[in-house]
């Protein structure tokens, strides 16, 4: 490859390579090449397709172990985790142009095997069981997917060896589960969180964006906007509650205290949450009802959304939380327009009645895309 890297390593050498073998002797090399004390490494799993998110990822894992550090990006589209009337066969494969984008992005390498070479005996007869969590949301969707992923996340952990490998947290399912099979099994390893890039509209980038017409776009953006106006609900209401609380008195007398100081539509709303009694619309009720209503909009929209699910989660097992949650949430979403189907989520924090909270903050490099889209 003859682009120069936007920060390269040490090595200032780009290799593909597409086989065990040719990784192992790229790995070696490094050592040598760092007489024998190299720095620390990193991969980050893809499935190709590679754009803007995974460029991210690629530098952050570079500034993570930095330019005597070795990364190493993984191109391998992985049958396992397809179930029947997926688009394995549809998933694009950009590969030239995915070596242009991981060089760029301060890749030293690019493995990407052939599914042969990562499965020499058929499929394997032994495999990652994702458990519980597995079969929630996207594993209720797509039965046996979070296995493909956790067993060829394994294989590709074991062939590459990294200090850190880097996933995007726009399959926070998927690192959720990730980061529960390295502590479960003890894999030497790192596993880092990388906020979720989107495009100027809202969207998320994905693999499979290039397959929506602009009218599909356009009903797309559904998504998005369902998670913000979550996230917007949340903030809103909590705000409420820390002007309401630092008035004082019982819930009953805050709606009349807000509007004494001429919080007049802060009142409507606190009245709102005191009729509420126990539904607590500053809670995760309000949440749901929020992303629910654009996304019932988007039902009616030509071309329509369909809509698998919309849930708010607990980020350690993927249940979801009940409506008296505080704490870390994630907010998911997950709908088909046209023949394409679509993930999102974005994170939140329910505070304690009377902290001011409540704002989604995009997970960052110590939290929870494997190989992902």
């Amino acid at each position: 490859m003859s682009s120069t890297p936007e920060t390269p390593g040490t090595a200032g050498t780009f290799a593909l390579v597409p086989t065990r073998e040719d990784l192992q002797h790229a790995l070696d090399q490094y050592a040598v090449d760092r007489s024998g004390a190299p720095g620390r490494t990193a991969v980050v799993m893809t499935m190709g397709a590679l754009h803007e998110g995974h460029a991210t990822l690629v530098r952050a894992a570079r500034k993570h172990v930095g330019p005597q550090g070795f990364v190493v990006v993984t191109v391998f589209v992985n049958p396992l985790q397809f179930g029947a009337g997926e688009d394995l066969d549809r998933y694009p494969r950009t590969l030239e142009a995915d070596l242009i984008l991981a060089e760029r992005a301060g890749a030293d390498a690019v493995f990407a095997p052939s599914v042969d070479e990562v499965y020499p005996g058929g499929e394997p007869q032994v495999r990652i069981a994702a458990g519980p969590m597995g079969g929630r949301l996207e594993g209720a969707s797509r039965p046996g997917h979070f296995d493909g992923m956790l067993t060829v996340v394994a294989k590709l952990l074991h062939l590459t060896g990294p200090d850190a490998a880097f996933f995007g947290q726009k399959d926070a399912q998927q690192l959720a589960l990730i980061r529960r099979m390295a502590r479960d099994l003890n894999f030497p390893v790192e596993i880092v969180g990388v906020p979720t890039v989107r495009e100027d509209d809202g969207l998320a980038l994905s693999s499979r964006n290039r397959y929506l017409s602009p009218a599909e776009r356009r009903t797309a953006l559904a998504l998005s906007r369902a998670l913000f106006a979550g996230r917007d609900r949340l903030a809103a209401q909590e705000a409420l509650h820390a002007r309401a609380a630092a008035l004082g008195g019982p819930h009953p007398a805050r709606a009349a205290a807000l509007a004494a100081v001429g919080e007049t539509r802060a009142a409507a709303d606190a009245h709102a949450v005191e009729q509420a009694g126990h539904a607590d619309l500053s809670g995760p009720a309000a949440v749901r009802a929020a992303a629910s209503a654009v996304l019932d909009t988007a039902t009616r929209s030509d071309p329509p959304l369909t809509l698998d699910y919309v849930a708010l989660v607990d980020p350690s097992d993927f249940t979801e939380v009940p409506d008296t949650y505080r704490g870390d949430a994630v907010l998911a979403v997950a709908a088909r327009v046209g023949a394409t189907r679509l993930i999102d989520n974005i994170p939140l924090t329910f505070a304690d009645e009377g902290n001011e909270v409540g704002k989604g903050n995009e997970v960052g490099e110590d939290s929870e895309q494997g190989a992902s889209a």
